[in-house]
C-alpha cells in the first residue's frame, strides 16, 4: 500500500479511536447530572467553572493561545458553542427523561452533515449518509419507546444542543489548526457566568461536590478534548456519528445505577444503531477516503 494510504488509513484509524473513547467518556454525563442531585443551574455552573480551572491550569500557556488569536472570531464561536452545548444538556436533563435527551442528541450526525457539506463544501461519503439514515431508523424505534406527551421544553433544549454539537464539530473541521483545550476552557468560562446569576454555588451538600468534581475535573474535559480532536483526522459528521453511542450508553448507565428502565424498544432500536457505527467503521478503514 502506497505511504499516502498508510498515512490516511492511519489517521481514519486514529480520528475513530478518539471519537469513540471521547462519546464512551461522556456517555456518563446524564448519570453524573443525576447524581449531582441539586438545581441545572449549580450543576451548571460547577461544571462550567472546574473545566475551565483544570484546562486552564495545565493547557492555556501563551503558546496555545497563540492559535486562538490567530483565527479569533472562530475562536470565540467553539467557545460559545461549547458553552451553549453544556447549558442546554444540562437544562434537557433537567426537564425531560433521560432517554429522550441522548436520542435528540443523537441527531448531531444530520446537523453536522448538512453544515459540513453547505458551508466546507466537503463531500461527506455516502456510507456516511447511509449510517445517518439507518442509525436514525434505530432512533425512530427509540423514540417510539420512550418519548411520552411530558418534558417537550427539556426536548427542545436538546434538540438545540444537538445543533450546536454539529455546528461546534464543523467548525472546528474548518479550522483544525486551532488547539483545541483552551477553547474547552473559555467555553467553561462562559458556562459559569451565564449560569451564576441563576446559581446558589454555595448551598449545596458534600455529595453533590463530590459528583461535580468528578464531573467537571475529569470526565468532562476528557471527553470534549477527545471528541474535539477526533475532527482533525474524520469529517464532522462522521464524529458526530459517534454521538449514537451516548444515545444508547447513557440510557444505560441511568437503568442500572438509578433503575430508570428504558422500553424494550430502547434497546432493540439501540442494537441498530450500534451496528450501524460498527458497519461504517468498519469500511472507514477500509476505505477511508471513498465513499
Amino acid at each position: 500500500m502506497p505511504i499516502g494510504s498508510l498515512r490516511l488509513a492511519s489517521d481514519h484509524a486514529r480520528g475513530l479511536t478518539l471519537a469513540a473513547v471521547g462519546v464512551f467518556v461522556l456517555s456518563f454525563d446524564s448519570l453524573l447530572v443525576r447524581l449531582a442531585a441539586t438545581d441545572g443551574w449549580n450543576v451548571a455552573f460547577w461544571r462550567g467553572a472546574l473545566m475551565a480551572v483544570v484546562v486552564g491550569v495545565f493547557y492555556c500557556q501563551p503558546r496555545r493561545l497563540a492559535t486562538l488569536n490567530a483565527h479569533r472570531v472562530a475562536s470565540l464561536i467553539s467557545a460559545g458553542l461549547l458553552a451553549a452545548i453544556s447549558l442546554l444538556f444540562v437544562m434537557a436533563v433537567m426537564h425531560t427523561r433521560v432517554a429522550n435527551v441522548v436520542v435528540i442528541l443523537s441527531t448531531a450526525p444530520l446537523f453536522a452533515a448538512i453544515l459540513t457539506r453547505l458551508f466546507l463544501h466537503e463531500r461527506v461519503p455516502g456510507r456516511t449518509w447511509l449510517s445517518i439514515a439507518l442509525a436514525s431508523f434505530g432512533l425512530v424505534i427509540v423514540f417510539a419507546g420512550s418519548l411520552s406527551g411530558d418534558g417537550l421544553l427539556g426536548d427542545l433544549f436538546a434538540l438545540g444542543a444537538a445543533m450546536a454539537v454539529g455546528a461546534n464539530l464543523t467548525l472546528l473541521r474548518r479550522f483544525p489548526t486551532l488547539d483545541r483545550l483552551p477553547l474547552i476552557a473559555g467555553g467553561g468560562v462562559i458556562t459559569a457566568l451565564v449560569a451564576l446569576p441563576m446559581a446558589r454555588p454555595l448551598a449545596l451538600e458534600p455529595p453533590s461536590y463530590a459528583v461535580l468534581a468528578v464531573m467537571g475535573l475529569l470526565q468532562m474535559p476528557l471527553a470534549t478534548a477527545l471528541i474535539n480532536n477526533a475532527t482533525r483526522y474524520l469529517p464532522s459528521a462522521e464524529v458526530a456519528l459517534f454521538y449514537l453511542i451516548e444515545a444508547i450508553l447513557g440510557t444505560l448507565w441511568v437503568w442500572w445505577f438509578l433503575a430508570e428502565e428504558p422500553p424494550a424498544a430502547t434497546l432493540y432500536g439501540g442494537l441498530l444503531t450500534l451496528a450501524t457505527l460498527l458497519v461504517n467503521a468498519w469500511l472507514g478503514l477500509r476505505r477511508p477516503a471513498g465513499a
